[in-house]
């Protein structure tokens, strides 16, 4: 699949150019997820086999968000609890639009931009939680993944121009779908970590996505790409550590 994004034309009389984006793997994304299975194998090991469907509660205590261990100094909580899933179908919701979106944004713009937006989203969405409701426990990787979607909106809305409106409004969609679904349909859903991880994936998206038309979106700067190089350790080292606190190998 390719996509153009169509340049405005300046002199009705000039042909029209477009730059042409190629395919590309989604390597960071196939890492993310694969990560996240094996964590997940994990959580089953410590919780039984029957976690697999509705998910434990010991691997949630040990290194979920668990937010009285939070308050209580516990701060690589917030990261822990991403990479731990309630159940093989949230593990696989989450991979799959984990696969989708990351993969456009692997495509759209720059992989080195994914793992940062993943861990800053995951970070923010679990803030909002703990100050609307510091009690309880919340794991997944929604926060970061919703993080993704709130990037490609504000992606969406600033590229409109050179591309077609339809990825903009196929994101905003989404995001008054997954509120729908969070606040009407399934009661378990956080959706204050969704909130944060959506507004924090929207603000790097905000200063991160360039304003100039002409500008390729899929450049990025030395800096940025040691950045993502940093932020993508960081997930690998926090499944890592989890993986060893679930084992009782390491604690804190």
């Amino acid at each position: 699949m390719a996509i153009d994004y169509q340049r405005e034309i300046e002199d009705p009389s000039t042909q029209e150019r477009a730059v042409r984006i190629t395919p590309v793997t989604p390597y960071y994304s196939y890492l993310m997820i694969a990560v996240l299975i094996g964590v997940f194998g994990a959580q089953v090991a410590v919780d039984s086999f029957d976690s697999i469907v509705l998910g434990g509660m010991r691997a949630p205590l040990i290194a979920g968000f668990y937010k009285e261990a939070f308050a209580g100094g516990d701060y690589w909580r917030m990261l822990t609890g991403a990479t731990l899933h309630g159940g093989i179908i949230h593990l696989f919701f989450n991979c799959y639009a984990l696969y989708v979106l990351g993969k456009l944004i692997e495509l759209l713009s720059n992989r080195a931009h994914l793992p940062i937006i993943f861990i800053l989203s995951a970070i923010g969405g679990n803030l909002l939680t703990y100050a609307v409701n510091p009690v309880g426990i919340s794991i997944g990787a929604s926060g970061g993944i919703i993080g993704f979607l709130g990037y490609l909106t504000v992606y969406g809305f600033f590229r409109r121009k050179v591309m077609s409106n339809s990825l903009f409004k196929n994101m905003l969609f989404n995001v008054v779908f997954i509120g729908f679904v969070g606040v009407y349909v399934i009661d378990k859903v956080d959706n204050f970590a969704h909130l944060g991880g959506l507004i924090v994936g929207a603000a790097y998206g905000f200063f991160q996505v360039p304003r100039d038309l002409y500008a390729d979106p899929r450049i990025a700067s030395e800096p940025a790409k040691i950045a993502g190089f940093a932020a993508l350790g960081i997930f690998l080292f926090t499944a890592v550590v989890t993986v060893l606190l679930l084992f009782q190998i390491i604690s804190f």
